[in-house]
């Protein structure tokens, strides 16, 4: 049975899309563990060469939520680019439901939202607000183009 589980997105600029997905997600860089002075250290210990720590640098790679109640995100260095749709996205549900809230506020809030993340590096892939519909959302690329949306 799982206990637990996280996301891993594969990526070239590991260092990147811990800074732009903690900034959108409101997460912190995954310390040491504890009783280590770094990560570096710990991945000695756990005895990875120095060869294969070669250009590491000294974090996890995963960014976790400051309240340990949302899974962890591990983003893995690998040599390929991404070279096609996402199988599996984000989203990031920003604004209340429908009976929560009018759709002029709702789509406010997402629209600020979405800004929000460009200005930290995302970019804007398209909008969804079908005709006569009472919904809203934005499709988004983070930095190294993985697709989510805010709604």
């Amino acid at each position: 049975m799982t206990k637990t589980w996280q996301l891993t997105v594969d990526c070239s600029d590991t260092a990147r899309l811990v800074e732009f997905w903690c900034a959108a997600l409101g997460y912190v860089a995954e310390p040491a563990p504890s009783g280590w002075a770094s990560w570096l250290d710990y991945w000695r210990a756990a005895g990875i060469p120095d060869e294969d720590l070669e250009g590491a640098e000294d974090g996890s790679g995963a960014i976790i939520d400051p309240e340990g109640v949302l899974p962890r995100i591990w983003f893995q260095q690998v040599p390929e680019g991404k070279t096609t749709k996402n199988r599996l996205h984000l989203d990031l549900r920003h604004t209340p439901g429908r009976e929560s809230a009018p759709y002029a506020e709702r789509r406010a809030a997402v629209e600020a939202e979405a800004q929000r993340l460009v200005r930290l590096g995302a970019t804007v892939a398209y909008v969804n607000a079908p005709e006569g519909a009472d919904y809203f959302a934005v499709t988004l690329r983070d930095p190294e183009g993985n697709e989510f949306c805010v709604s």
